[in-house]
């Protein structure tokens, strides 16, 4: 039985409304006819058309969970593009879903994105569940330590049960074997009662290949490609569509889970030469859902041009996000610590381009690159440092090494404590790759689950190339598709509480506590910053000044204790947290406890950092 609807729905996909309304819409321009196969009823329903592309039905007395599939010209059956639950995997029928849940975050509005410390997580590799109910019992430790930010990585249904989330193919629907979508809305209504808002990292320049039958329904796909697959048509015939398709899935993560913002997957691979940029109208869309709601709700792209156009207003000619990645900050800080210049890291000098991105957020901004072979970059001068997101280590960083190693794995536990404070005392967020609070071990590989061996065949080529490319030293790398390499990812939260992990957990809670309580440490801007390059004695002096409160710390990457000559303005100067003290297993530390004004010798332990504030000020 079905009703007859002039009115076309307002929704892609199936929207339940209760036993007596359940309506569904598809585009689908390639098919001349459009059915609704509902496997539950083993009944077919004719869909209605004007001609524009647009097939919907409306359907009486369906349940939650009833499985559906649309005949495309009388044959071939396939999932719902916009489908919001795939309880058989990416290739199975879509399923109906009931949309309502028990919200208890009725007084949650959000935090100002000054106020994030991100903490990057993968669902599957964060627990021994892998799901988002294992998530959950970490909530309060993470919220101890200062994080006020989870980023989920993608959660969108992909092939198998392990993915890093890149190769999902329905971006409306959540993962399946994460505890799908009660499971997701369970922890955002959890983390927000504790204070900490969820960010979710979404993919539009590509989808996976595997249960990808999108060229099926209509020209969603460019001509060209992005590394890692076809590109999505944004800007040629019939791109409005494709553009709605994904400005509707990311208004249902804000609307429906409640959710506080979106990572927007490397922009930089986006194809679209508009004049109105689709990552612009994404942004407007998602910022007007949230002002109806009164509360905040933030994009932040993952970039590697180095525009500052991309976090500049749309009023002022920008694409209007709120933040972007500085990997600029991460490849300098890494070559400053690990001495490593294969690849994309020989761009980089180390120490004296970690003084420069302190200053202006990016270090490339028109000069040369030798990695690129061309000019690269341009100022983003006059850009608040809250647009900014840092950090020592992500998903990408780790996972896109052959062997996996997380900074743990390749640094001293002192090199440890001077790469969070690097991040942390920085003027800009900071976030956290999951486990470097506690110095986990457990590398971090790429893990796939496809189901078609040619494919898993192909994506091992692909990354031997890829790490050929980046000129990493040849080493085995584990096979992306082994069920076991998965496994090898798993965090052992275990670790918390023993020996030194449980020490560096303590320094990063007393390092952001310092961050949070001294306003002279909170990011804001980069307009009352002082950055001296102590080249010849491998450290960074850094001032910072707020609302009358001063603060001033130095990152020594000298592997030799050092002294370093300073000239301090007036006032005494207290020390608030010293990297090298026993109590944070360190050697001993020969800073002084309290400097006067004026030139001052400071006496440093290698690789250390420590903090100073005025007399009476933050603490």
């Amino acid at each position: 039985m079905t009703t007859r609807v002039s009115v076309r729905p307002a929704s892609l996909g199936a929207r339940w409304f209760g036993p007596e309304r359940c309506e569904f819409l598809v585009w689908a321009p390639k098919a001349k006819k459009v059915e609704l196969s509902i496997v539950s009823r083993n009944s077919v329903v004719p869909m209605e058309t004007d001609g524009s592309g647009y097939h919907w039905a409306v359907v009486p007395g369906l349940k939650p969970g009833a499985r559906y599939l649309y005949r495309l010209n009388g044959r071939t059956e396939r999932p719902d593009p916009a489908s919001r639950c795939q309880p058989g995997g990416v290739h199975g029928p879509s399923a109906v879903e009931d949309p309502s849940f028990a919200w208890r975050d009725q007084s949650w509005k959000g935090l100002p994105l000054e106020r994030h410390v991100i903490y990057e997580l993968h669902v599957g590799a964060f627990s021994k569940p892998g799901t988002f109910a294992g998530v959950i019992p970490q909530l309060d430790t993470l919220a101890d330590i200062g994080v006020t930010a989870l980023c989920l990585m993608p959660v969108a249904q992909n092939p198998g049960r392990r993915n890093w989330g890149y190769d999902g193919v329905y971006p409306f629907a959540v993962q399946e074997s994460y505890g799908g979508a009660e499971g997701l809305k369970k922890l955002i209504d959890t983390a927000h009662q504790k204070g900490v808002a969820v960010l979710l990292d979404v993919v539009h320049n590509h989808l996976g290949p595997e249960g990808n039958y999108l060229r099926e329904f209509g020209p969603y796909f460019a001509s060209g490609h992005t590394p890692w697959g076809e590109a999505m048509n944004l800007d040629g015939p019939d791109s409005d569509e494709v553009r709605r398709y994904f400005i509707e899935s990311a208004l249902r993560w804000a609307e429906e889970f409640h959710a506080d913002g979106l990572r927007l997957d490397a922009v930089h691979a986006l194809r679209d030469f508009s004049a109105r940029p689709f990552v612009e109208e994404l942004t407007e869309a998602c910022h007007e859902l949230a002002r109806g709601q009164g509360r905040l709700f933030h994009i932040i792209a993952e970039s590697i041009l180095n525009d500052p156009r991309v976090v500049t207003p749309s009023s002022q000619g920008g694409w209007g996000c709120d933040g972007q990645y500085s990997k600029d900050f991460h490849h300098c800080l890494h070559v400053a610590l690990t001495g490593e210049k294969a690849g994309f890291y020989a761009d980089y000098s180390g120490l004296a381009d970690l003084a420069r991105i302190y200053r202006e957020a990016y270090v490339y901004t028109g000069q040369y690159s030798s990695w690129r072979r061309r000019s690269h970059g341009r100022s983003a001068q006059g850009l608040p440092a809250s647009r900014f997101m840092v950090f020592s280590q992500d998903h990408d960083e780790s996972g896109n090494r052959p062997g996996g190693e997380r900074l743990a794995s390749l640094l001293d536990f002192e090199s440890l404590k001077l790469a969070a404070g690097a991040v942390a005392l920085s003027p800009y967020v900071p976030l956290l790759f999951m486990g470097e609070e506690y110095g986990e071990t457990a590398p971090f590989f790429f893990f796939t689950d496809h189901g078609d061996r040619r494919l898993a065949a192909a994506v091992r080529r692909g990354r031997r190339e890829m790490y050929d490319y980046h000129s990493w030293p040849q080493r085995a790398s584990p096979d992306p598709n082994s069920a076991a390499t998965f496994a090898r990812c798993k965090l052992d939260h275990g670790l918390r509480r023993k020996g030194r992990h449980k020490l560096l957990q303590g320094f990063y809670k007393s390092l952001y506590a310092l961050r949070r309580e001294h306003p002279a440490l909170a990011p804001r801007d980069r307009d009352n910053l002082g950055v001296r390059l102590l080249e010849r004695e491998q450290a960074l002096a850094v001032r910072r000044r707020a609302g009358g409160e001063e603060a001033f710390f130095v990152l020594h990457f000298g592997k030799a204790a050092g002294r370093l000559r300073l000239d301090l303005p007036g006032g005494d100067w207290l020390k608030l947290l010293d990297s090298a003290l026993p109590e944070w297993g360190g050697p001993g530390s020969p800073a002084a406890g309290r400097l006067a004004e004026g030139p001052a010798e400071l006496a440093v332990a290698p690789l250390c950092v420590v903090v100073y504030g005025k007399s009476g000020a933050g603490s």
